[in-house]
């Protein structure tokens, strides 16, 4: 089955950096657009960055010049690299990726990773 599984969340102090990785595996089919989503507690989930599989990203407001997301064909991963980290920032994040085979496009979610940040 496909599985996204996202790694590099934890514990930083503000200002600080953290890379987070999204490993795709068990199917051969073609990454279209990607991206990153986060929640935190009593809020809903939001868009963090996107690539719309052409190399056009989108970043949210709050992240723009800080954060940058990123693809590795080669390794099959998808990477969000998060530097001048704010306590805002602490929430689940997680990867989204567009897959598509036979033409057909089907949407893969990972179980998220914590980050928190501290004050």
């Amino acid at each position: 089955q496909v599985q996204l599984v996202e790694s590099g969340g934890g514990l930083v102090q503000a200002g600080g950096s953290l890379r987070l990785s999204c490993a795709v595996s068990g199917s051969t089919f073609s990454i279209s657009a990607f991206g990153w989503y986060r929640q935190a507690p009593g809020k809903q989930r939001e868009l963090v960055a996107q690539d719309n599989g052409g190399g056009s990203t989108n970043y949210a407001d709050s992240v723009k010049g800080r954060f940058t997301i990123s693809r590795d064909k080669a390794k099959n991963t998808v990477a969000l690299q998060m530097n001048s980290l704010k306590p805002e920032d602490t929430a689940v994040y997680y990867c989204h990726v567009m897959g598509i085979d036979l033409s057909f496009a089907r949407n893969y979610w990972g179980q998220g990773t914590q980050v928190t940040v501290s004050s």
